[in-house]
């Protein structure tokens, strides 16, 4: 049997949910397909924290607001931050940026991945958007001017536009041969949550070790001092790590934050994930286009990832509505381009600024730690140069989709 689409999207997870909803009402007959369930658990208050956790911009959250999922997310569970403190451990620099800074209320929101998802979810249940639950893709091959998948049970789907947003592994990106740059980093990051003897006070914490940047960000559950920590690490120290007991992790942990929340009560199941970097050369082609982590894959030391997924979503929702509004061929490669061209540069230079500081930081010698330091102290002692860090940090600079516009 034969399903056909005006649009598909494989992938539902964030960024991909996030497209079909803000198409919403284009007149596009959309159908998303996923290799999971899509079903929404019942939110409990006292579970766990999930371990994956993004830090929501304001643009992120302006996107959300205006698809109607924001409202789901604050029902559940977010933890709003106004202040960053980042230090080198390794010396005497550090720096401190506010949201006050620039006379906003805060700089983001952690939120547990998992719950972005189910609310998402829920919108997209709610809507008249096709979802195809339980779908693994087996083939995707070209059939005159549309695309043709064939899934596991041996359904087929036809459609002359797919977007692939099914993750940093892209089964859509392998199939069509869409060639990436990437390397690995050679580093892992240990996720988790921990509860802690002093409040996180809303602020965001990075410490940048020998060993690469350790994170808490607060976490808000039944008046308790929660942080989600990001611990990248060796692939050999985070083997020693995963393989200690709680106790002697949480030690390990508060020497290595240097006791700043005081001691580490306990910690939750730790994920261990290895850390590569990933840049697809073309996020574009005839009837295909990639967003999100399908396109590009970046170090978790600004939490960014997720925010240039919705970004890419956004995006390319304007450029798909617009050239709807023109008569235009939408799987046309020149309009798809457009989204390419305004999302590829920022994603570029965003990962080029995690690259550097993440080289710059795990530089040894003496002139670099040095110039480290003296730069962190310039920059705390410039309130204009911080101001400009936080607007770029809330997302709201630059060229924004509409539906990220104020």
């Amino acid at each position: 049997m034969e399903t056909r689409a005006d649009l598909l999207i494989i992938g539902a997870g964030m960024v991909g949910s996030a497209l079909a909803l803000a198409l919403k009402d284009s007149g596009l007959n959309i159908l998303v397909v996923d290799s999971g369930p899509l079903s929404v658990k019942p939110f409990d208050a006292s579970a766990p924290f999930e371990p994956r956790v993004s830090a929501l911009s304001a643009a992120s959250q302006r996107i959300l607001e205006r698809l109607n999922v924001w409202e789901g997310i604050v029902a559940r569970r977010v933890s709003p931050y106004g202040d960053m403190h980042v230090w080198d451990g390794s010396g005497t620099g550090k720096v401190h940026f506010s949201a006050s800074s620039v006379h906003a209320q805060v700089l983001g929101h952690i939120v547990e991945n998992r719950v972005v998802q189910d609310a998402l979810i829920e919108r997209l249940q709610d809507s008249d958007i096709g979802l195809l639950a339980n779908a693994r893709l087996e083939q995707i091959r070209h059939s005159g001017d549309d695309w043709l998948l064939t899934l596991s049970d041996g359904r087929t789907l036809r459609t002359p536009l797919v977007v692939a947003a099914d993750g940093a592994n892209s089964t859509v990106r392998r199939m069509t041969g869409m060639a990436t740059r990437e390397w690995d980093y050679m580093h892992h990051a240990i996720v988790t949550s921990v509860r802690t003897a002093e409040s996180h006070r809303r602020t965001a914490w990075q410490r940048f070790t020998d060993q690469g940047p350790l994170a808490f960000l607060p976490l808000e559950r039944d008046g308790e001092h929660w942080c989600s920590i990001v611990w990248s690490v060796t692939p050999e120290e985070s083997e020693r790590l995963m393989t200690l007991e709680d106790e002697a992790f949480c030690r390990a942990l508060e020497t290595a934050f240097e006791g700043c929340l005081g001691h580490v009560i306990s910690v939750d199941p730790r994920l261990c994930v290895p850390l590569r970097q990933r840049h697809a050369k073309r996020y574009v082609m005839d009837g295909l286009a990639l967003i999100g982590d399908a396109a590009h894959t970046i170090h978790p030391l600004a939490g960014q990832g997720v925010n240039l997924g919705f970004l890419d979503a956004a995006v390319l929702a304007d450029v798909l509505r617009n050239a709807t509004e023109r008569g235009e061929r939408l799987a046309d490669q020149k309009v798809l381009s457009r989204f390419e061209r305004r999302r590829m540069p920022h994603n570029l230079a965003l990962m080029a600024a995690m690259e550097g500081f993440e080289r710059l930081f795990q530089a040894d010698a003496l002139p670099v730690r040095w110039l480290r330091n003296a730069g962190l102290k310039t920059v705390d002692q410039s309130a204009e140069v911080k101001a400009m860090f936080v607007r770029q940090a809330l997302g709201l600079t630059g060229d924004l989709p509409e539906l990220a516009k104020i």
